[in-house]
């Protein structure tokens, strides 16, 4: 038996919770070890302490992420950082600097820049260090991906991704960067793209790269439109197209201006057969010559699966983590294109913005009933919404000579 990964988790509110139950599930099969966490309030998380028997377990717990690393960096081999998206980079530097990986929850930034610098720190440490995108790591997956570069379906032509995922009012009022551009100078972004269901819009690059497995696409262009319906700083509702360098042109449409069941799909178009990967459900392989194959996707408890991967990968089971910081620069340069390219967030017409009120949950969202049309419209046939009745011109064609842009155009959408 191979002795625990020790580990450390910074925060113990928000998805930090998730990491902690995850890890004490891990705990409790001889996997991991927790020797530490922190928060500025631990007093406020007596409850969860006392229910994950940190006690017993003999955790120690700081109030300050330097303090805990102070006292405990000799005894770990990672640290979790499931934070705010503008402390990722903060605390990797300062755990790197002491010659430890980390487990940063994604996205690692949603600033190119500052990627840059993480990917240098990043150096610093014994072991890579690792972005928690859930799925690249699902075995039905990793098989898909690699009869896609033995080239069974043909040429890889296009990949779209919808997913419309409902957020009440609430949701944008959970903490001081829900739905900001910046904050003091400091570029957030926090999104439905970039943020809540960065997840996917990572995978459709997965699909998208070559000729390795673990690869992802090259952006040769990239065009936005960023929308609003809801009142905040940032934008709640994408559509972006991007070109790679492979020549496969990707479309994604994401909002969470809607009501009902959450939904998300991403397709791959290839010559010889459309893919279909609904997470979660099936893969639907639809052949031209009229054949259909499915494949039941298993139950996926993806934050323990990606904790016992990269663990793997520490202990030098696994030759590589599934997604390190370098694997992440087309993800950021897509989200940093995506706003420089649209240039503003438009705000959704009214008339086609209705508030629902959902007396079970209590809670209010804002529907928006032409987005499914919307969304087929741009992923089907290329119709951008701003030319069909939402009225906007359509976004600038940008490259990665671009990046530098991001900041004053971040600056001007907030009004700095």
């Amino acid at each position: 038996m191979n002795d625990p990964i020790r580990i450390g988790i910074i925060g113990l509110g928000g998805f930090a919770g998730s990491h902690h139950n995850a890890v004490a599930r891990l705990e409790a099969s001889g996997e991991a070890k927790l020797v530490c966490t922190c928060d500025p309030h631990p007093g406020a998380f007596t409850k969860e302490q006392e229910t994950l028997r940190f006690a017993q377990r003999g955790v120690s717990v700081f109030t300050d992420y330097r303090a805990m690393l102070e006292a405990c960096h000799r005894g770990l081999d990672l640290v979790v950082v499931p934070t705010p998206i503008n402390l990722h980079a903060e605390m990797h530097a300062a755990i790197t600097a002491l010659g430890l990986p980390t487990y940063v929850e994604k996205p690692p930034t949603l600033d190119h820049a500052e990627l840059e610098q993480m990917i240098a720190d990043d150096a610093r440490a014994k072991k890579s260090s690792v972005v928690g995108f859930n799925f690249i790591i699902e075995q039905p997956r990793l098989a898909l991906k690699q009869r896609l570069l033995a080239g069974e379906f043909g040429a890889v032509r296009g990949a779209t991704l919808s997913a419309l995922w409902p957020r009440p009012a609430s949701y944008f009022a959970r903490n001081n960067w829900a739905g900001r551009l910046i904050i003091n100078d400091r570029v957030v972004l926090d999104s439905c793209f970039g943020n809540a269901m960065a997840h996917f819009v990572h995978n459709l690059l997965f699909w998208t790269g070559g000729p390795e497995l673990f690869s992802w696409a090259q952006l040769a262009a990239v065009r936005a439109e960023l929308y609003r319906a809801h009142a905040i700083e940032g934008a709640d509702t994408f559509f972006v197209e991007s070109d790679t360098t492979g020549g496969v042109t990707m479309r994604f449409a994401l909002s969470h201006a809607c009501t009902g069941v959450g939904t998300h799909l991403e397709m791959v178009l290839c010559d010889k057969a459309v893919i279909r990967y609904a997470v979660g459900r099936q893969i639907e392989i639809r052949w031209n010559d009229g054949r259909v194959e499915r494949i039941v996707l298993d139950p996926f408890d993806a934050l323990v699966e990606n904790h016992r991967d990269y663990y793997a990968y520490l202990r030098g089971e696994n030759p590589r983590p599934a997604t390190t910081l370098v694997d992440s620069r087309p993800f950021v340069a897509l989200n940093d294109l995506a706003y420089v390219s649209s240039g503003k967030i438009s705000p959704i017409p009214p008339e086609l913005v209705a508030a629902v009120r959902d007396e079970k949950e209590q809670k209010d969202y804002l529907h928006v009933a032409s987005m499914a049309s919307a969304h087929e419209n741009f992923l089907v046939r290329g119709v951008w919404p701003g030319a069909s009745g939402w009225g906007r011109a359509p976004g600038d064609v940008t490259t990665l000579a671009d990046l530098p842009r991001l900041r004053d155009t971040v600056r001007a959408m907030a009004g700095k």
